[in-house]
């Protein structure tokens, strides 16, 4: 067996005979690649020298996220994020920016153009120097207006090997779906209707990576990436990425393989570039992505999170959310966990499987519901259908907004949930809306009628003014608590993405971990998850003062080490010895 990781993979996925030709056709272009573009291996941040910091906060956007007249959504965003948003990220993860017919962007025409409606490669490169950005890979799929899937529709010869035409009398019960949609849709060719493999939706034509040239082509529109400036690549919908009929058809090992494989060609040409995996699955599938943690990987979505911290406020109790992440550990210091609540998608609820009950995740989906949501349901293997995600803002999600409710509470109850997504183990990723509390998007729900439009809602740039002119109103008062947090997270070594981690039992009432660094103090880091006041006590050092970093709060421990605290409705403590 060869101990080239890249013979060795393609020689498992293709067999001996394609695998090594395959391999030595990568080689080639890996070698093409670095004698252009040198610049790319040497820039600065070699993972083994761990680049991740506490420093490291990723703002999810849209490109077109905001709007002004006469200029590309692109360079708006550019604008924004050097004066309404500054210091508040240092990386931007740009939905996809591609040409696309459907899905807001993961419908992708072109994998290697700007779509011309937000700017152009130059726009991308002018954020660039401004911050780190995380690029969307949408490799599981093309849409079925993109030039591939034409080809195939005319029957040019060799265009079907790129797609999967399927027998409609093939089994296919077993394979795993994230909707309700058909998995086959029907499309006329020149040879007869034929049933083409199709996970997400008709307009989003699944690729083929058992034809080692859809992989080859597929490396290069990641080397391009690369090269057009991306530091993360975000591999979207991983899991489904091999199809094989009586199989469940979702992280199969070639599809681990194919993400090995990547990682191989990037660590040779580009090891400064991390790979991060996308798969809405439960916890243990999920974390699989990182391999034995230098293969595979370098971060993996944090799914998990948002159910169970969703939970923990809904029902005053962190018990299920302190248990699960008792046991969470990177595999290596040179992973990492890609923690957030929110993002363009719903609150996926199939990554709490196991964690929470049935009943726990339905009062989930009627809290939603009631809150002005929606839930969005998958068909199982017998026929039935279950929930999937929660469709609604985060804000929305926590606080009921026909309520009369008071707004600072509903406010201390978001920076709560945030502070916990911030103070765990890994990088945090906040998306544009939970920067300034927006609501679920009723109008635009109204007019597309698809559930997700209510937590994709874009602004004018003059309207996104208008909503922060008064920092004591909703949206001033959620940035400037959101960059408070963000600005202490920074600030402290003990927040450094790989520092070990403790979970604390302060009871239900309270989600509490220490955070230590390799040098220096620990931080103890306390959050209510209750609307009620809670008394607290800590076991600490003997008789020694503390300050809490966010409010400069300062508290000193009793005599024989312990700290007991009156702890306010929602309260954010993260302590650290003064």
């Amino acid at each position: 067996m060869s101990t080239n990781p890249i013979h060795r993979l393609l020689t498992e996925i293709y067999g001996p005979e394609a695998g090594p030709a395959t391999a030595e056709r990568l080689q080639a272009l890996l070698s093409a690649f670095a004698a252009q573009h040198g610049q790319v291996a040497a820039r600065p941040g070699n993972p083994s020298e761990q680049q991740l910091t506490q420093a490291d906060v990723v703002l999810i956007t849209y490109g077109d996220q905001v709007h002004a007249a006469g200029q590309p959504p692109l360079q708006t965003l550019a604008d924004v994020l050097a004066t309404t948003f500054s210091g508040t990220i240092n990386t931007v993860h740009i939905l996809p920016f591609y040409p696309y017919t459907s899905d807001d962007g993961f419908s992708v025409i072109d994998y290697t153009v700007v779509d011309p409606a937000l700017g152009s490669w130059d726009d991308i490169a002018r954020l660039n120097t401004q911050h780190r950005l995380m690029f969307d890979a949408v490799v599981n799929h093309i849409s079925a207006s993109s030039a591939w899937f034409q080809s195939f529709l005319a029957g040019e010869p060799g265009a079907e090997r790129r797609f999967h035409s399927i027998d409609p009398a093939t089994d296919l019960r077993s394979v795993t779906r994230p909707r309700t949609t058909p998995l086959l849709t029907p499309f006329e060719t020149p040879s007869g209707v034929q049933q083409i493999w199709t996970t997400f939706s008709a307009d989003q034509i699944d690729l083929n990576y058992a034809n080692p040239d859809l992989l080859l082509e597929m490396t290069e529109v990641l080397l391009e990436y690369v090269a057009r400036g991306a530091w993360l690549i975000r591999l979207d919908a991983i899991g489904y990425l091999w199809k094989e009929p009586g199989t469940r058809c979702i992280h199969l090992p070639q599809a681990h393989k194919v993400v090995q494989l990547w990682r191989a060609a990037l660590d040779q040409v580009a090891p400064n570039v991390l790979l991060i995996t996308e798969t809405n699955v439960p916890h243990a599938d999920n974390i699989s992505y990182f391999g034995d943690g230098t293969n595979e990987a370098q971060m993996v979505y944090q799914f998990p999170l948002a159910p169970l911290v969703l939970h923990a406020f809904a029902t005053g109790d962190a018990g299920p959310l302190t248990g699960w992440a008792r046991d969470l550990a990177p595999p290596s210091a040179r992973t990492a966990f890609f923690n957030f609540l929110a993002s363009h998608d719903g609150i996926g609820v199939v990554p709490a499987t196991g964690i929470l009950s049935g009943e726990d995740v339905q009062a989930l989906g009627a809290q939603i519901e009631r809150h002005g949501g929606r839930v969005s349901y998958k068909t199982n293997p017998d026929g039935s259908q279950s929930p999937y995600e929660l469709n609604c803002t985060w804000f929305d999600a926590l606080s009921d907004p026909a309520s009369a409710e008071p707004s600072d509470l509903q406010i201390a109850r978001f920076t709560a949930s945030y502070a916990i997504m911030l103070a765990l183990q890994g990088i945090p990723g906040i998306y544009v809306h939970s920067l300034i509390g927006s609501p679920n998007d009723q109008a635009g729900f109204a007019r597309t009628g698809h559930n997700r439009t209510l937590n994709r809602g874009r602004w004018e740039r003059g309207e996104l003014a208008a909503l922060l002119a008064d920092p004591e109103q909703r949206a001033g008062a959620v940035l400037r608590r959101m960059r408070a947090l963000i600005s202490a997270r920074r600030s402290e070594p003990a927040f450094h993405p790989n520092s070990p981690q403790r979970v604390l039992e302060l009871g239900a009432g309270i989600f509490a971990l220490e955070r230590r660094p390799d040098h220096g103090a620990p931080i103890y880091c306390l959050h209510s998850v209750r609307a009620a006041a809670q008394l607290v006590t800590l076991e600490l050092e003997a008789s020694r003062g503390y300050v809490n970093i966010i409010t400069g709060e300062r508290y000193r421990s009793a005599g024989n080490g312990t700290l007991t605290l009156d702890i306010a409705p929602y309260a954010v403590i993260w302590l650290c010895s003064s």
